[in-house]
């Protein structure tokens, strides 16, 4: 086996091992996982991974099967992904957050073979399980067990059910694995109706380059160029999925955090001198939240690269990061069907607020009006969008859904935008999000980032609520800052003049806390839901 090398700040006495911990040193070497206290080499991760491939080929798991994953950010995620895509399969994460019945319909829907799951998530979700799908379940770590407050005898495998770690080692290393490059099945999140599972073909020739070059161009990961990062966010989105396989297929230093907290990713940069970030803008807001003493206590000054995307990033917010950071800032724009087609650097940010950036090499945008027809600049429409030599997708078993979204060989979000004289990509608001009152198309994105300027306001959420006159009329979900005093007559003040009068929402509330889901999106469903619950029609 290889040996595992590591640089030292202080203390040189450092033992690493799989399943062991770091003791003294400060960070570790490229080629490397870090988890709380355990450690990973990416030769051994691979190890692991081809002995995983050879168990599910054993178990029955054949080419395009499907291997469905429900973990948290652990060593297990990654080992189980890359077998899946060694023995030809597909892998599937599951939002872990999920209810039995969510997890009946996903592994229906995919036809898994397996299910990979921690150990701490399985009594609750075990009716949901096929009888034909075979189950491996994986010891909750300690740090994941911390994070989330679980119980130690949670945390480990049930004697009757097959562990993970023991089962790897039944089995040698498969030695003939699929060269092909397999992305994860991904479900959407699934904001109206059932989730769709996004199934794209394996990747070879350009198809493959396509996904190096989003690699190397979006999120920073050269080959050969040493790089250290944070998993900040779940592996089951799409974004934070394709750049942790992306790490570790790159080979840089990867850091788990088991959950998202302000002030112990500055700690995790400075100790092990992080140079690229994935973030989503919810995250800048936290960390822009804590105290300037706090935020100055550490030493980011290993930063070169930090990219956002999932989410409208407010320009005040975005120019707060770059002021403290650097420009290093950068956004992507796409989705998890299309991939990220706009790119957007900190002196464009600040040249063009608001703006998601402009196609980058492979990159296309268009928009369009109702009917179909390509629209000017300037002109608000229905955002298309792409990637040259992107590999293709399905919904499967919803073809004509998958139909539905496409024109002209480009793909449609659901988002409303307009390109500036600059071929700029500005978005006004998801269509379904969009507001119709009194024959008047609103969008509450727009109101949103007037409101999130507001001193006191720490998030905000714009939607529409049934209206006896108007059909709809707009509503707004206000969290204060902690030490915040707001009121609501103070909130309409505050948008009077900054935006047109009917544009004000009649309905607002001041709340402790906004449903929020792991990327980093406000659930607006959930708010949305009782305010149209019994209604024969619903947004």
């Amino acid at each position: 086996m290889t040996s595992i090398r590591a640089i030292f700040c202080t203390d040189r006495s450092v033992v690493v091992c799989r399943c062991g911990c770091l003791e003294g040193g400060v960070y570790m070497e490229a080629g490397q996982l870090i988890s709380g206290g355990r450690t990973c080499s990416v030769e051994q991760l691979l190890d692991s991974a081809h002995r995983a491939a050879t168990g599910f080929r054993e178990m029955g798991v054949a080419e395009d099967d499907r291997v469905a994953i429900m973990l948290r950010n652990d060593f297990a995620f990654f080992e189980a992904s890359l077998g899946a895509a060694a023995a030809g399969a597909n892998a599937v994460p599951i939002n872990w957050h999920g209810v039995t019945s969510e997890l009946r319909y996903q592994l229906e829907t995919v036809r898994a073979k397996v299910l990979v799951i921690h150990a701490d998530l399985l009594a609750d979700v075990r009716e949901g399980i096929p009888e034909d799908t075979r189950t491996l379940v994986v010891d909750t770590p300690p740090e994941i067990a911390a994070a989330y407050r679980i119980p130690p005898a949670r945390c480990i495998a049930p004697a009757a059910e097959t562990g993970w770690e023991q089962w790897l080692r039944g089995f040698a290393p498969l030695q003939e694995v699929s060269k092909a490059v397999r992305t994860s099945v991904i479900f959407t999140s699934g904001t109206t109706g059932n989730p769709k599972a996004v199934v794209r073909e394996p990747a070879a020739g350009e198809a493959a380059a396509a996904l190096a070059d989003m690699g190397r161009t979006i999120f920073g990961l050269r080959a050969g160029e040493p790089f250290r990062t944070v998993l900040t966010g779940p592996l089951y989105h799409s974004a934070p999925n394709f750049f942790g396989l992306t790490a570790i297929r790159t080979g840089g230093l990867v850091v788990m955090q088991p959950r998202f907290e302000a002030e112990e990713l500055l700690a995790l940069v400075e100790r092990h001198r992080i140079t690229h970030l994935h973030l989503v803008p919810i995250m800048f807001s936290r960390l822009l939240a804590l105290p300037e003493s706090t935020r100055a206590r550490y030493d980011l000054s290993s930063l070169v690269f930090a990219v956002h995307a999932a989410a409208p990033c407010p320009p005040d917010i975005k120019r707060r990061m770059i002021d403290w950071w650097g420009p290093i800032i950068h956004e992507y724009y796409g989705g998890t069907e299309t991939g990220a087609a706009t790119f957007l650097d900190s002196a464009a940010a600040l040249r063009k607020p608001g703006s998601v950036g402009r196609p980058w090499e492979r990159g296309r945008v268009e928009i369009r009006g109702a009917d179909g027809r390509l629209l000017p600049v300037g002109e608000t429409g229905t955002v298309y969008l792409g990637i040259r030599g992107f590999p293709d997708f399905s919904y499967l078993g919803r073809a004509e859904e998958r139909r539905m979204i496409e024109k002209d060989g480009l793909v449609t979000c659901g988002d409303i935008g307009y390109v500036d004289e600059d071929g700029y990509l500005f978005l006004c608001d998801r269509a379904k999000d969009m507001v119709i009152s009194g024959g008047v198309n609103i969008y509450p994105a727009e109101i949103e980032g007037v409101l999130a300027t507001m001193p006191g306001v720490r998030d905000c959420a714009v939607f529409g609520i049934p209206d006896e006159e108007f059909g709809e009329s707009l509503c707004a979900h206000v969290e204060p800052q902690s030490d915040s005093r707001l009121t609501t007559e103070e909130i309409r003040s505050f948008l009077h003049g900054r935006i047109a009068n009917y544009k004000i929402p009649k309905t607002i509330l001041l709340v402790e806390g906004l449903p929020r889901e792991d990327s980093g999106k406000i659930f607006k469903r959930k708010l949305r839901e009782p305010y149209w619950a019994g209604l024969n029609r619903q947004i």
